[in-house]
């Protein structure tokens, strides 16, 4: 078994206590292993004063900065269980994480001053919000509390079909084996420089690559992501490695003036969340130096999975790779029940120590998602004749835009609300450059409305990325008997 997640962080204080653990160019901070846990501990006993209970959830509304990272493990330290929110969601959708976990605290970025303070109004189990600094400033020891490796440390939550957000609950454990397989994997050493500006409420971020860093000693360099940040933070923090979408990489090759920086310390570029292909693949691989690896895995695996190694590319690339991470088994599902052979399609299924315990509060959604220790990944692939898998789509209709899922339902609800609109369905349709971008099929109820009307109120509800891009005008949506939207159908006509 592994160890709790804040032993990482207090072992590095000890061996590495005057060195840098965690920096950030946006931020100008710079903080050695000691000052970060010492800032934790900070974090821990404001926590325990107020009355934090082991077990009990605090959300956190927080950038990519140091401060991310003392809270983090502070709220490991008092025995909470940390509720990431991404800082991009609107108040609505906070509501309902923080409401659905029960969350007893939030901290949050003062940048985020509105919501922190309208938040707490409509959140009734919430006793205390915190404002960052007013944690992070204190010094205090490491509390002595007796907390398991089985104990919850994380309910990280990722949408479904229904539209709303599920928690995915993981122990400390699970984090714990993503984080030390992916510095196996990717060769992540002492002093080396992860790049982190890839939201860190994501599970990958979280727990392949800041938890993977903390294992091997690696220094955490917090930002961002812009696709200008790459490259500037590759040159001047001299970076070893990077996570990001494929369009992260698409969008930085365009950037001002990328011939002319300096990216010769990059040791490994790691790509996931969404399909590369091939073409775009060779096209990356031919402008950044160092090598490629690319990641397949989900939230409710920890994210653990599928890796293609770097010397696999030349004759594999565009696949997700053959084999599970060190501790991860892969096998794809046909219709039958039985493992797929080469050439026939079927589900990707996942096992590790790393799977979630459950869905928070859904034991209906859990059991359809869990058999015998595997997770349904609900992507459907095929093996070619070497054994490597593609990837050919989803069975359920999750839209990945830039390497960040959107939920068609969730959109579909919001549009429903709008006065003039009768129907509506939303379907993925390809880009460029994000892989796919939201578009939206509408029925209008009298005079159609204008796009950009839809778009202004879809603002009050959802997240920048969830609302559509393109609008079609129809007179019915195409359903089939039993009512369920014939999304296919839409998309061959779009």
């Amino acid at each position: 078994m592994g160890e709790v997640l804040h032993k990482l962080l207090e072992r590095n204080a000890r061996k590495y206590s005057d060195e840098c653990g965690v920096m950030s160019l946006d931020y100008g901070e710079e903080w050695t292993w000691a000052e970060l846990n010492s800032r934790a501990n900070g974090v821990a006993a404001a926590l325990m004063r107020a009355g934090l209970e082991p077990g009990e959830r605090v959300a956190l509304v927080i950038p990519n900065r140091p401060e991310f990272l003392a809270a983090f493990f502070g709220i490991l330290k008092a025995g909470g269980v940390v509720v990431p929110v991404n800082v991009r969601l609107v108040k609505p959708e906070i509501e309902y994480i923080v409401n659905d976990c029960q969350a007893k605290m939030l901290i949050y970025d003062g940048g985020l001053d509105v919501i922190g303070k309208e938040i707490s109004e409509d959140c009734v189990a919430l006793t205390n919000v915190w404002e960052l600094s007013e944690l992070t400033n204190s010094e205090a020891l490491s509390p002595s509390l007796n907390i398991s490796v089985d104990d919850v440390a994380e309910i990280i939550y990722t949408s479904g079909t229904t539209g709303k957000p599920k928690g995915v609950v993981l122990t400390h454990n699970c984090a714990y084996e993503v984080g030390t397989m992916m510095a196996y994997e990717a060769d992540i050493r002492y002093q080396d420089r992860m790049m982190l500006l890839m939201p860190l409420t994501h599970s990958a971020p979280l727990n392949l690559f800041m938890i993977g860093a903390l294992y091997a000693g690696a220094v955490c360099v917090v930002g961002n992501f812009t696709p200008q940040a790459i490259l500037d933070t590759c040159q001047q923090a001299k970076t070893t490695h990077f996570f990001g979408a494929p369009v992260a990489y698409l969008l930085a090759m365009q950037a001002k003036g990328f011939a002319e920086y300096d990216l010769s310390s990059a040791k490994c570029w790691i790509y996931g969340g969404a399909p590369m292909g091939k073409e775009a693949l060779e096209l990356v691989r031919s402008k950044f130096p160092g090598k490629f690896m690319s990641v397949y895995g989900l939230t409710e695996s920890g994210p653990n999975g599928v890796a293609l190694f770097p010397d696999e590319h030349d004759e594999h690339g565009g696949s997700i790779g053959r084999r599970g991470a060190v501790n991860c088994e892969v096998k794809v599902v046909a219709e039958s029940g039985l493992t797929a052979q080469a050439g026939e399609e079927g589900e990707i299924y996942l096992k590790s120590p790393s799977v979630m315990l459950k869905y928070h509060n859904k034991p209906e959604a859990t059991e359809e998602v869990l058999t015998d220790g595997w997770i349904k990944t609900g992507d459907v692939a095929k093996i070619d004749q070497d054994g490597y898998i593609w990837v050919m789509g989803r069975k359920k209709d999750v839209i990945i835009s830039g390497g960040v899922n959107v939920y068609p339902k969730e959109i579909e609800d919001v549009l429903a609300q709008h006065p003039q609109v009768a129907d509506a369905a939303v379907v993925g349709v390809p880009h460029d450059q994000w892989g796919e971008t939201v578009m939206a099929v509408i029925v209008p109820k009298g005079e159609a409305p204008k796009p950009s009307e839809l778009q202004h109120f879809c603002e009050k509800n959802l997240a920048d990325f969830k609302i559509p891009k393109f609008f079609r005008f129809d007179q019915a949506i195409p359903r089939n008997a039993s009512g369920k939207i014939l999304k296919h159908q839409i998309k061959r006509e779009a």
